[in-house]
Protein backbone atom coordinates (compact mmCIF):
# COMPACT_ATOMS: atom_id res chain seq x y z
CA UNK A 1 0.00 0.00 0.00
CA UNK A 2 2.67 1.92 0.66
CA UNK A 3 4.10 1.65 -2.91
CA UNK A 4 0.87 2.55 -4.24
CA UNK A 5 0.68 5.98 -2.43
CA UNK A 6 4.48 7.20 -3.20
CA UNK A 7 3.51 6.19 -7.15
CA UNK A 8 0.44 8.26 -6.79
CA UNK A 9 2.62 11.09 -5.11
CA UNK A 10 4.90 10.90 -7.98
CA UNK A 11 2.62 11.18 -10.56
CA UNK A 12 1.07 14.36 -8.98
CA UNK A 13 4.98 15.80 -8.65
CA UNK A 14 5.27 15.22 -12.20
CA UNK A 15 2.12 16.52 -13.59
CA UNK A 16 2.25 19.58 -11.55
CA UNK A 17 5.71 20.61 -12.59
CA UNK A 18 4.59 19.99 -16.08
CA UNK A 19 1.68 22.60 -15.23
CA UNK A 20 4.33 24.67 -14.00
CA UNK A 21 6.51 24.68 -16.68
CA UNK A 22 4.85 24.42 -19.45
CA UNK A 23 1.72 25.52 -18.41
CA UNK A 24 0.38 25.49 -22.55
CA UNK A 25 1.36 21.99 -23.42
CA UNK A 26 -1.17 20.30 -21.56
CA UNK A 27 -4.32 22.06 -23.44
CA UNK A 28 -1.92 21.48 -26.73
CA UNK A 29 -2.14 17.93 -25.56
CA UNK A 30 -5.98 17.69 -25.08
CA UNK A 31 -7.29 19.04 -28.49
CA UNK A 32 -4.72 16.97 -30.63
CA UNK A 33 -6.24 13.86 -28.63
CA UNK A 34 -9.19 15.01 -29.53
CA UNK A 35 -8.35 14.16 -33.14
CA UNK A 36 -6.98 10.82 -32.51
CA UNK A 37 -9.79 7.79 -33.44
CA UNK A 38 -10.67 5.96 -29.98
CA UNK A 39 -9.59 2.64 -31.13
CA UNK A 40 -5.97 4.41 -31.78
CA UNK A 41 -6.08 5.68 -28.18
CA UNK A 42 -7.25 2.66 -26.66
CA UNK A 43 -4.02 0.57 -28.82
CA UNK A 44 -1.79 3.37 -26.99
CA UNK A 45 -3.21 3.68 -23.46
CA UNK A 46 -2.70 -0.73 -23.43
CA UNK A 47 0.47 -0.28 -24.90
CA UNK A 48 1.36 1.99 -22.39
CA UNK A 49 -0.16 0.03 -19.34
CA UNK A 50 1.46 -3.09 -20.64
CA UNK A 51 4.97 -1.03 -20.65
CA UNK A 52 4.71 0.30 -16.98
CA UNK A 53 3.92 -3.60 -16.02
CA UNK A 54 6.77 -5.02 -18.21
CA UNK A 55 9.01 -2.17 -16.11
CA UNK A 56 7.93 -2.42 -12.62
CA UNK A 57 8.41 -6.35 -13.00
CA UNK A 58 11.80 -5.97 -14.08
CA UNK A 59 12.32 -3.38 -11.56
CA UNK A 60 11.14 -5.33 -8.72
CA UNK A 61 11.56 -8.73 -9.88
Amino acid sequence: MNDLLTALALVLVIEGLVMAILPSMPRRMLERLAQVPPETLRIGGLTVAASGVLFVWLIRG
